[in-house]
This record gives C-alpha cells, sequence and structure tokens, in this order.
C-alpha cells in the first residue's frame, strides 16, 4: 500500500476514532461555543474539535516517518513542520478557552511561522509565467512569514457555518496531493493526504447539524498546515504552480478574507472587526440552508481546486487564460450578491 493511502486512512481512522472523546473532553472543561448575535447555532456546542485533527494527523505522519526513509533535508523540514503546527494548535487551545484578543493571536502565529523558517522551510525564490526565477533574498522570511500567516487565517475566517473550513481545508489538501502527484512529490503526497484524512474525518462529527466545532485550534491548524506543506512543495518545484495551486484551492477562504477587508475598509470599520457580510452568510440572507450554503462552497472550492490542478498541465498562455476566467466569474458572483457592501440587515434566523 502506497504511503499517502497509509497516511490517509490512518489519519481518517484516528480522527474518527478520537472526536467523541474531544466531545466529551470540551463538555467537562467548559470549552463551548455559546450563541451570539453573529452565530448561526441556537445551542452551546463544543469547540476544541481541532485537537481531534492535529492528533489523526500527527499519527499519521509520524507512523510514515518511522518506517520510511526520508531524506534528511526534508525529515528537518518535516520536523519543522510538526513542531510549529504544535505550537499554533496550543495558541488556539488557550484562545479556543480564553478568547485571546486579535493582536496577540496575531502574534502567536507570527511566533509559529518564524518556528518554521528556523527549519529552513522558507520561499527562496518565484518564478514569474516566462520562467524566470526571481529570488527573494533578504525578503524571504518576511515573504514566507506574510504566507503562512495569511493563509492561517483565511482559512479561520472560513470557519463559520458546520462543515466549511473542515470540508474546503480537505479540498484544498487534496489538491495540492493531486499536483504534488503530478510532480512526483511523495513527501507532500503524505502529508497533504494526512491532512485530508484528519479533516475527512473531523468532518463527519462536524457537518450540519455539527456536534463539535474545530475551533481556533482546527481552522488555525489547517490553515498553518496547508501554508506549510505548500512551502515544502515550493523549493522541490521552480514552478510558483506550487503556490498558485494553494491560492486557488484555498481561493473561496482567500477572496472572503479579501472581500471582508475591502468592504470593512469602505464602510470605514475595523479591518478585524467580525461582521455578517462574509459570503455563507450572504448565502443565508439569499434563502439557502446552511447545508445548501456549505454545499455550494464545496463545490466552488473544488471547481477552483479542479482549476489549479489543471494548470498544472496546460501551457502558460491557456493557465492565464484559466486565471483570469475564474477571477472574472468570482468577482461577477461576488458582485451579485453584494458582498463588497457592509451587511446591515438582521437576521431572520
Amino acid at each position: 500500500m502506497p504511503d499517502y493511502i497509509l497516511a490517509f486512512l490512518i489519519a481518517l481512522v484516528v480522527a474518527f476514532a478520537i472526536t467523541p472523546g474531544v466531545i466529551f473532553l470540551a463538555d467537562k472543561t467548559g470549552a463551548m461555543d455559546e450563541p451570539d448575535a453573529r452565530k448561526v447555532h441556537k445551542k452551546p456546542i463544543p469547540r476544541i474539535g481541532g485537537l481531534g485533527i492535529y492528533a489523526a494527523f500527527m499519527a499519521a505522519v509520524l507512523t510514515i516517518m518511522a518506517y520510511t526513509d526520508v531524506p534528511d533535508d526534508v525529515m528537518h523540514g518535516m520536523i519543522g513542520l510538526l513542531v510549529s503546527g504544535t505550537l499554533i494548535v496550543l495558541l488556539g487551545l488557550v484562545d479556543d478557552y480564553k478568547n485571546l484578543p486579535a493582536k496577540v493571536k496575531l502574534v502567536g502565529q507570527i511566533a509559529a511561522a518564524c518556528v518554521l523558517v528556523a527549519f529552513d522551510v522558507r520561499i527562496d525564490f518565484v518564478t514569474d509565467p516566462f520562467g524566470d526565477f526571481l529570488y527573494l533574498e533578504y525578503l524571504a522570511i518576511p515573504v514566507t512569514v506574510f504566507w503562512i500567516v495569511g493563509i492561517t487565517n483565511t482559512v479561520n475566517l472560513i470557519d463559520g457555518l458546520d462543515g466549511l473550513a473542515a470540508g474546503v481545508a480537505t479540498i484544498a489538501a487534496v489538491t495540492i496531493f493531486l499536483v504534488a502527484m503530478q510532480q512526483g512529490f511523495t513527501v507532500v503526497a503524505v502529508l497533504t493526504a494526512a491532512l485530508a484524512g484528519s479533516a475527512f474525518g473531523f468532518l463527519y462529527y462536524n457537518f450540519n447539524p455539527a456536534r463539535i466545532f474545530m475551533g481556533d485550534t482546527g481552522s488555525m491548524f489547517l490553515g498553518f498546515m496547508l501554508a506549510g506543506i505548500s512551502i515544502i512543495g515550493a523549493v522541490k518545484s521552480a514552478a510558483t504552480i506550487a503556490l498558485i495551486v494553494p491560492i486557488l484551492a484555498l481561493g473561496l477562504p482567500i477572496l472572503d478574507t479579501t472581500f471582508a477587508i475591502v468592504r470593512r475598509y469602505r464602510g470605514g470599520v475595523p479591518i478585524f472587526k467580525p461582521d455578517k457580510g462574509h459570503l455563507h452568510h450572504r448565502l443565508l440572507d439569499l434563502g439557502f440552508t446552511q447545508r445548501q450554503a456549505v454545499l455550494l462552497m464545496y463545490i466552488i472550492s473544488a471547481l477552483l481546486g479542479l482549476s489549479a490542478v489543471a494548470l498544472t498541465e496546460v501551457s502558460t498562455g491557456i493557465a492565464v487564460l484559466i486565471v483570469v476566467g475564474v477571477v472574472s466569474a468570482v468577482l461577477y458572483g461576488a458582485k451579485k450578491i453584494g458582498i463588497f457592501h457592509m451587511n446591515t440587515s438582521a437576521h431572520s434566523h
């Protein structure tokens, strides 16, 4: 059995088996998500589900690392990923219990990203569409930290409906996995398979109606891992594809975050102030049920993921056309549902 299938299965089984225990733990320790005006759920729900995702991912990756012959430089990066990923989970846990201020959380995310960089996992160069290298040199570290913190927060921000973040992260992980397989990067394939397995196993308990939320413990961990794994992939391939793939695969949360920043800026609201203008709120306002909204967003994510996989197979010209087409379609859709305006309508839920 190939390592990546084993990694996926171990992660899937562990997440599935361990999450009921996490629900029990959250209940006993008071890690509950209370309903409020901005949230969609009506009763308190356990919210440290990310612990199950984290445990499943670690179990799968450590098992593969234990019996596979991994080259030293790659092993070094993988250890960095596991160490920094553990830090981000601890930060998320504290946040899920204590509700940290946004600034404190940001400092913690930057610190965890710096730990990963210290293990030599960084974006040293990008290539332009014509295949020329752009070496980042002294910008490598700030660009890498910005990338990791940015992707970590996009997954965190989309975690607003049952099963949404877990499903979108699964789709993104599968997308990066498919590209890694095309390029022959087994390490990236194993890591993304483990991530997909752990998020997918958790989804059983998290899909609407959710019995548990992943909380910041889970959403920041998934975002952080997707960002880190894609850098490990980028080190191996000269193509910017390694970084374009996660951007497209996570296109939905990235665009949702970008739209939120534009919307808050235009409305004169602080950028970090939560609002009810996110894509999933708009879909609920349009009369979608939670399930319908989430499934629609899965489909959009899957289409974006497929376009990312297609990019690796086609010529530069066609690749540019795909990206332009995807961006145009998204902007048109966003304008149609009024995502650029502050949402003042009260919810009827």
